[in-house]
């Protein structure tokens, strides 16, 4: 693992909406989910994703696997079979419109407040899923995954 890097920027605070190198994106994939049995946490590629009991564990189109909120998920995915609500199984993602900025250096931060820490390359992506809300996205992912698309009304 490489030393302490001092460029490493931390991201605080930020707001997309008012970030005139941001875009609107909106992801297309199929995902894989399983609900978590029990609190726990995964290694994503950009840091940890710590989970509760009932939230779901997505393993996405390119093999990387991260946690969701159950909250967040039953929102944002729709099971590829109808009927399927709530039980293991494949699911497709909303079309719901998110924030992203491409990053051009490394960077940490959290996924909320008092949430895990994530950390980018440069290159990467910064989603803003809603005010204090964010993810990372490595830039090969991005590039197979999120399409841009019109701003929500």
């Amino acid at each position: 693992m490489p030393g302490r890097n001092s460029t490493m920027q931390e991201l605080r605070d930020i707001d997309l909406r008012t970030d005139i190198a941001a875009r609107w994106y909106v992801k297309h994939e199929r995902v894989q989910v399983r609900f978590a049995t029990q609190d726990g946490e995964l290694a994503s590629r950009e840091g940890p994703n710590r989970y509760r009991c009932g939230d779901a564990l997505v393993t996405g189109s390119t093999g990387d696997s991260w946690s969701v909120s159950r909250a967040r998920f039953d929102a944002r995915y729709t099971p590829a079979e109808p009927g399927m609500e709530g039980r293991d199984g494949l699911y497709l993602n909303r079309p719901i419109p998110v924030l992203a900025r491409r990053m051009t250096a490394p960077f940490t931060m959290a996924r909320s407040a008092g949430g895990d820490v994530l950390r980018g390359k440069a290159g990467d992506w910064v989603l803003q899923y809603a005010p204090g809300d964010y993810g990372v996205v490595e830039q090969e992912r991005f590039a197979k995954v999120y399409r841009p698309c019109d701003a929500p009304v």
